[in-house]
């Protein structure tokens, strides 16, 4: 009996604990906030709804052996500029993402070497996220901006590279608006 009674009183311990856990779980709000620089996660799909955009699909080395031309952007995923620029980085692939690869790397990810070669993204790092390089398909450097590059400004370099109309002759490209869900989490 003195069994059956210890191994009851386990049991209900047990469920109350599970409960409690669940119900912290459910109530406990998201702390995600774009203007702070703290860690939340994948910031490319997190603030920009985009997961496609990390890991990349290529790295920079295969993106300019074949010829493609290639938007590297360097990144932290606890830097609020960073945050904030992603939105434009993800608009950028909705219109050129089909004729250019996107490849974002977060900084931490970069070996600590003495030297770089061209094609290694810590060549092109100098301090400051987010750092944005255009290549075109050549593999030269056509920009190089810090911090959060305005859309018209790489989509003027974008047009120049594909040898599209300038803004003021053709349609002007528009954001698209976010989605609820992420304004919910910006907010």
């Amino acid at each position: 009996m003195m069994m059956r009674a210890c191994w009851n009183w386990r049991r209900w311990l047990s469920v109350f604990c599970v409960a409690i856990a669940l119900w912290s779980i459910a109530v406990t709000p998201a702390w995600a906030k774009i203007d702070d620089d703290k860690y939340d996660g994948n910031i490319f799909a997190l603030y920009a709804g985009n997961g496609s955009l990390v890991p990349p699909k290529v790295d920079l080395k295969q993106s300019l052996a074949a010829g493609r031309p290639t938007l590297l952007v360097l990144y932290l995923d606890d830097s609020s500029d960073c945050k904030g620029f992603t939105t434009t980085v993800s608009q950028l692939q909705a219109y050129y993402g089909r004729v250019a690869n996107f490849v974002p790397v977060n900084v931490d990810s970069i070996a600590m070497k003495s030297e770089f070669d061209r094609s290694d993204p810590g060549y092109y790092f100098d301090g400051f996220v987010p750092k944005t390089v255009v290549f075109d398909d050549g593999g030269e450097v056509r920009f190089q901006g810090r911090g959060q590059v305005t859309f018209e400004t790489l989509d003027d370099v974008f047009r120049e590279i594909f040898n599209l109309l300038p803004r003021s002759e053709s349609l002007e490209l528009k954001r698209r608006p976010l989605n609820e869900v992420n304004t919910e989490l910006t907010e």
